[in-house]
């Protein structure tokens, strides 16, 4: 373990704590008390609107801590973990659906409107059951995870590792993506699944729900990455960092290396599937855009910019190029993309820590530890 590596995680135990608990009251007791209670008009008043942007941030700071957990501890790169937040968003979409029954477009009780409008006459067997709250919340964390048991033991089985794990992922989520583009499919094709109206018995449109929705979202995030920070900071933790940093040796001292990846590789499924879960009440649609191969990649660069191998600098990766995005996108669409990709390659040449690594490092007055010293260090 490198000795900037060791004081991030000595900074997330120590310091860290503080923060992230300062941190955490603020958006669960101060963001929601400035939008329910602060009278519209005032300058301390947050508009519901910006709730939901947030409640979509700490959604995909939970998703970052899923490949965080993978990438920056075990040396696991998945470039497909979209898959996994994906399909945890049809499962609470699957379920929202069921619920909207006869208020929906064409009315009918047991059918979506897409099935009607594509002439389907009853519903498919997969979509019994999403009718109650309880099999769609175990669809969300049962579907990922076993997709994730079921690659990851052909994987890791294989000792496949590196840019041969990256490619593959990539081709499990792209498989997906094609296979919910089609209307066959019974997931709404093209389009998704929208027009939600209603989770447990909350009406989404309301201000209400959306600070409910938040709030869990806050939760939600807390409890990921204490879960995170127990995995990283138990034996198992550190074995899975001897992995990632020499694997054969690991293997020579007698450890279980395909267990150990198994494990946390289905966990960080479980934990992007729940982050997908949460997102798709926020933003009411889940379609097969979320599948995409670059919104993958675009994970990787939130826990590269943030500071890979640091939970908490996953939280800033994700929160800082979100909030970039939705800047950019508003003010210069045209040049989010060039930004993005300029970010990532200003993060890899010059801040290959991430923001919290260059933070540590400019309070300690050791930023020469985290910057390349020599020409060939670049190409390393």
């Amino acid at each position: 373990m490198g000795p900037i590596t060791s004081r991030l995680m000595g900074l997330e135990s120590r310091r860290g704590w503080m923060l992230m608990l300062a941190l955490g009251l603020i958006m669960l007791v101060l963001v929601p008390i400035l939008n329910l209670l602060v009278p519209a008009d005032s300058i301390f008043h947050v508009r519901t609107f910006w709730i939901s942007i947030l409640g979509k941030y700490l959604c995909f700071a939970i998703l970052a801590l899923a490949l965080d957990l993978i990438w920056g501890y075990a040396g696991i790169l998945s470039l497909g973990h979209g898959a996994f937040f994906g399909l945890g968003g049809y499962a609470m979409g699957m379920y929202m659906m069921r619920q909207i029954g006869d208020r929906s477009v064409y009315g009918n009780p047991d059918l979506p409107d897409f099935m009607v409008f594509l002439n389907w006459q009853e519903l498919p067997w997969y979509w019994f059951g999403f009718d109650q709250f309880w099999f769609a919340a175990l669809m969300v964390v049962l579907v990922p995870g076993l997709l994730a048991f079921v690659f990851g033991w052909l994987a890791f089985r294989s000792r496949i590792t590196g840019v041969y794990f990256s490619i593959i992922s990539q081709a499990l989520v792209f498989a997906i993506m094609l296979a919910f583009f089609r209307n066959e499919m019974g997931f709404g094709g093209n389009n998704g699944l929208t027009d939600f109206k209603d989770i447990l018995g909350f009406d989404l449109a309301s201000r209400n729900t959306k600070v409910g929705l938040y709030a869990v979202s806050v939760i939600a995030l807390a409890l990921v990455y204490l879960i995170c920070r127990g995995v990283v900071s138990s034996k198992l933790g550190r074995v899975l960092i001897a992995v990632r940093d020499a694997e054969s040796r690991v293997r020579f001292l007698g450890y279980s290396v395909t267990n150990a990846k198994l494990f946390v590789f289905t966990l960080s499924a479980v934990l992007a599937g729940i982050a997908g879960a949460l997102f798709v009440p926020q933003v009411g649609i889940i379609n097969p855009g979320e599948f995409s191969p670059a919104k993958s990649i675009e994970i990787a660069i939130w826990v590269a910019v943030g500071g890979r191998g640091s939970l908490f600098g996953a939280i800033v990766g994700a929160f800082a190029v979100n909030g970039a995005r939705t800047y950019f996108t508003g003010a210069a669409p045209e040049i989010w993309l060039f930004f993005l990709g300029g970010l990532f390659v200003l993060v890899t040449l010059f801040m290959p820590k991430g923001i919290v690594g260059l933070v540590q490092a400019l309070r300690e007055g050791k930023l020469a530890d985290i910057l390349p010293k020599r020409r060939g260090q670049l190409d390393g």
